[in-house]
């Protein structure tokens, strides 16, 4: 019989590997080829989460203030995103996604989910094993918001 923690470690080594190999597969799927997957993520993360100065852009992305300055930076040469200075401390500026950026995500994320749904329904899985499938996602999400 299988002890728990073995089970756990099993468990963890799973979904790692499916997890990795599920997102290289999506991160291919999106509408601007031109933008890096660290582009990306600060343009999702300020349309979920709204204008957000570049200190806390670098904390949520885990990457040193000045790599974010750079990234905001090519960002805002592309019409994607603009600084915008804070009304009570001018020395602060905060980074708000445009309209193009907006359209980017939404277009990306639409890709996305297609090509997953596409990939679903070739294996014809059944209503119970898409109920399991939301309900992994669901655990999952769990783990990674914590």
């Amino acid at each position: 019989m299988t002890e728990p923690n073995d089970l756990l470690h099993a468990t963890a080594t799973d979904l790692r590997l499916a997890t990795f190999r599920l997102a290289r597969r999506l991160r291919r799927e999106r509408a601007v080829d031109s933008l890096s997957d660290a582009q990306f993520a600060v343009l999702a993360s300020l349309r979920a989460h709204g204008r957000l100065a570049i200190g806390t852009l670098a904390q949520r992305e885990r990457v040193s203030a000045p790599t974010m300055s750079n990234t905001v930076d090519a960002l805002a040469a592309s019409g994607h995103v603009v600084r915008v200075p804070d009304e009570t401390d001018r020395r602060r500026v905060h980074i708000d996604i445009t309209d193009a950026g907006t359209a980017v995500v939404t277009a990306t994320v639409q890709k996305r989910d297609a090509a997953l749904a596409e990939a679903l329904a070739e294996f014809h899985f059944t209503e119970s094993e898409l109920v399991t499938l939301r309900e992994a996602a669901a655990l999952m999400r769990k783990v990674a918001e914590r």
